[in-house]
């Protein structure tokens, strides 16, 4: 197996743990470094295919996987299905996110994996600020891809509108319209001004709205919001 796992842990345990798949080996290092230089989080290993970021995954428990798309043997696309699965999410300890890496700018596979689950994508020529920022970003279960552009994204790659599932209907008044609001990328500040709630208010009806549709964070309420013609 090419992938690394021999990384040694940190001691703070609030350490951001990141898993890092890619088939360059000479790229995986260099991240790693990148990675490993930032307060707050490290890489706990590194995998060179979609099969070993399964296994590995499973064995590190990583909060955070970079995951490149263009691979041998099982390709980031299939692998961040897999690892999104939501029979794996529920039996979690805490949640997995997925960045998708790309060389490409808004192109079918980012919007596939998107679909599936990522939080968003990152091109490969970003910076090391912006890329320990987006790491932060997701572990914090917001999106790397402004609500805007995620939609254009899902537009532009032939996104369909679905039918509102029966859970919607679980939803409050209030709720379907923080969920909107949340699709409008809208901050929890935001909408408490824009809804004359305290903040604590929002952040309860927005977990309220998660939990009900069985959405795994806010990129994916973006997602639902626009498949379903809500936006």
């Amino acid at each position: 197996m090419t992938g690394d796992t021999g990384t040694v842990e940190p001691d703070d345990a609030s350490s951001i743990r990141v898993m890092l798949v890619d088939d360059q080996e000479l790229f995986r290092e260099g991240v790693r470094i990148i990675v490993d230089a930032q307060p707050g989080m490290h890489v706990v290993g590194t995998a060179g295919d979609g099969h070993q970021a399964l296994r590995m995954a499973a064995e590190l428990h990583p909060d955070v996987v970079l995951m490149d798309l263009r691979m041998p043997v099982l390709d980031g696309v299939e692998a961040t299905r897999r690892l999104l699965a939501p029979d794996l999410v529920g039996s979690r300890a805490t949640p997995l996110r997925v960045v998708v890496l790309t060389t490409f700018d808004l192109d079918d596979r980012a919007a596939t994996a998107i679909r599936h689950g990522a939080s968003g994508f990152l091109l490969k020529d970003t910076t090391p600020l912006q890329l320990a920022d987006a790491i932060r970003t997701v572990h914090a279960g917001n999106a790397v891809l402004g609500p805007n552009d995620l939609i254009a994204l899902l537009d532009s790659h032939g996104a369909t509108r679905d039918e509102l599932p029966h859970s919607y209907q679980r939803l409050t008044e209030k709720e379907r319209d923080v969920l909107v609001a949340v699709a409008r990328g809208l901050s929890n500040a935001e909408m408490a001004q824009e809804f004359f709630l305290a903040e604590s208010t929002i952040k309860t009806h927005v977990g309220s709205v998660l939990r009900k549709l069985g959405l795994r964070d806010r990129v994916q309420a973006v997602v639902f919001a626009h498949r379903h013609g809500l936006t």
